[in-house]
């Protein structure tokens, strides 16, 4: 299955490790050294220029890639059908 992270991008859900809130998750000082050393490396995409509210984590062929999204991480969820499966 495939999941619509905004603008024209798409991803395989396979390759989702997980979809995290960027106002919650970045208040941890290590999850901004995270996302800070992935652009770094240059594993940060922006899917829109709109202020992103969702980061999507994933690895595809052995390789770590995040997504910044302006989608909210609960409409990722419900259009990702993970929490059909909870």
């Amino acid at each position: 299955m495939y999941l619509h992270l905004g603008q024209e991008k798409v991803i395989k859900t396979e390759d989702i490790i997980g979809i995290f809130d960027l106002d919650t998750t970045t208040v941890s000082s290590k999850t901004r050294k995270f996302l800070n050393e992935a652009e770094k490396k240059g594993q940060v995409s922006v899917v829109s220029y709109e202020l992103p509210k969702s980061f999507i984590l994933c690895k595809a062929n052995g390789e770590q890639k995040i997504y910044l999204s302006q989608i909210s991480p609960t409409t990722l969820l419900k259009r990702s059908g993970f929490l059909e499966n909870l």
